[in-house]
Parts: structure tokens; sequence; C-alpha cells
């Protein structure tokens, strides 16, 4: 769940979904909430101050939403690291307790990117490259950027779709629903409960789905205005613009969600559709869990003070 809007920069709660469990967040804190295999809910919380409070350059429109971004992935990264520890639960209570080490996350954190690179920027580019050998008017600038962005959003549909087909997976995106129904329920003002939260839709306007269908737009336009012609420099440039494009996404996602019937708020029509696959219905469990996160999110920052609004 993208933080955007809260006292005019961030809403007050964001969220993600983890292996059996959700992460929530407030302005100062988080909590993540994991189900273990045993029935028991276990919890990380701590203190979060945000970039923009820690380094003042992220105060400013672009850089902002590169700063928010590159905190939301690092905590991100420590919720999903919390969540695959305490599915390590082991059945003798006097073993060890596992833990995932810090080079395999790393690791597994270093494929990650270079696979996002090699399909959603190397594929694309390649393949347009080749059809632009048989259909001369793909070698146009704006055809080719466009024919780009349409096979980059095509890929990103078929892997999000075949994924989805997971059992493991369908249980994340369910609690990712647990999380948006958790969310509507207390931006509702009504009492935060089971009973209340089922009663919301799990599409919500601010998810980083949503976010990455306009990343792939605005990446069509910028990648227009570049005037490299060589595939090497073309893929480079791609890479090095990624925080560019991010922070003028996030700048758009914010001002669609302050003017809800504007026309920059259409642009987060096709992240909504894309919820049919990454949200599903949660269970009263699930759905139990996201708001003990949330709970205890914001019991930590009422410890420190924190104001509970809603923008």
């Amino acid at each position: 769940m993208m933080p955007i809007l809260e006292s005019g920069e961030e809403t007050l709660v964001g969220g993600q979904a983890v292996i059996e469990g959700v992460m929530m967040r407030a302005p100062h804190s988080y909590c993540v909430a994991v189900r273990k295999p045993s029935g028991e809910i276990v919890t990380e919380e701590k203190p979060l101050a945000r970039m923009s409070e820690k380094y003042r350059i992220f105060k400013y429109p672009v850089l902002r939403g590169v700063g928010t971004l590159c905190q939301a992935m690092s905590l991100g990264l420590r919720a999903l690291k919390f969540s695959a520890n305490s599915m390590l639960e082991t059945e003798s209570p006097k073993a060890e307790p596992k833990e995932i080490p810090n080079w395999a996350i790393s690791l597994n954190l270093l494929f990650s990117f270079a696979f996002f690179i090699f399909l959603y920027k190397f594929i694309p580019l390649y393949a347009v490259t080749a059809l632009g050998k048989w259909y001369p008017l793909l070698k146009g600038r704006i055809a080719f950027n466009a024919t780009d962005g349409f096979i980059r959003i095509a890929i990103f549909l078929a892997f999000l779709f075949l994924i989805s087909r997971m059992k493991d997976i369908h249980r994340v995106f369910e609690y990712h629903g647990a999380e948006h129904k958790v969310v509507f329920n207390f931006e509702s003002g009504k009492p935060v409960n089971v009973e209340n939260a089922q009663a919301f839709t799990t599409f919500h306007p601010r998810c980083g789905t949503s976010f990455l269908m306009v990343v792939m737009v605005v990446s069509m336009v910028v990648y227009t205005l570049i005037p490299f012609s060589g595939f090497g420099m073309k893929l480079l440039s791609r890479v090095v613009l990624l925080p560019f494009i991010a922070g003028i996404s996030y700048e758009l996602i914010r001002f669609a969600a302050k003017r809800r019937g504007s026309f920059l708020a259409t642009l987060t029509a096709p992240g909504l559709w894309l919820q049919r696959i990454t949200t599903k219905p949660p269970s009263d469990e699930q759905a139990a869990v996201a708001i003990h996160a949330l709970q205890g999110a914001m019991a930590l920052e009422e410890a420190q003070g924190g104001e509970l609004i809603i923008a």
C-alpha cells in the first residue's frame, strides 16, 4: 500500500502482505503480524522515521518519491525476513530457533533485481529491436517505445497471472486482500473488527499494483524523449532512469489520490482492475492478522506521541 497524503505528504496507514501475515505502517512506526504454523500470532514492531525527516533532500517533489520507495523496499524486505523466519518453527521447543542468513537475503535480492532487468527491460527492448528489422514503422521513436511498453505490460500481466496460480502466492494475495480491507475499515472511521473489515472491497486505489502500472505508462513517455539509438545505450538508460521514472510516477499517484475526479486519477484505474489478480478475498482468520498488525503499529505510534488522524 503506497504511503501518500498524510499531513499533505503521506497517508496515516499503509501496508504489505507477507508470508502468512501482514505488515502495517503508520507515519513513525510499523508492525508485522504473522500467524505461525501453530496458530499463534507473533509480531515485530519498531519505530520508523520518515525519509524526509532523516534527509531533507527527500522533501522535494520527485525525490520524495524516490526516498519513500527506497524506504518501502527496505521495510518490505525486513517484514518478509521476519515472516519467513516465523515460518521456520520447529516441533521441538528445545531446538535452536532458525533464521534465514543475511547473505541468502542479499543474494535473493540481487537475483530478483537481475531477473527484473532481464524480464522487463532486456526482453521487451530486444523483441522490438528484432521486430524493427521486419517492420520499418517500428524504427520511429514513438512507435518503438510504445511497442516496447505494450510488450512490457503484457509480460507483467502474464507473469502475475501465472504466479497467482501457485498455492503459496494465492495465500499471499489473500493476505493482500486482508490488508486492503482493514485499511478501508480504518479509513472509514468505523470500529476496526473482522466483521466490519470483511464488508469492504479488496480493491484499494493506493495499492502498489496501481503504482507499477503507472510506472510502465510513464516509462513509455520518458523513453520516447531519450535520443539514444544503439541497443546498449537504450538498455543502460532504462536502468539508470528507473529512480527518476519512479519519482514521477509517485507524484502522479499522489496527485490522483488528492483529486479523485481528475483526469490523472484515471491512471490508477488499470491498477484497480489488476487487483482482481493480486488481491483475493481473505478468511476471517487472515483479516484478524491484518487487524493485529494495524493495532500494533497504531499502539506504537500513540506511545511515541503520534497524532492518530486521517488526512
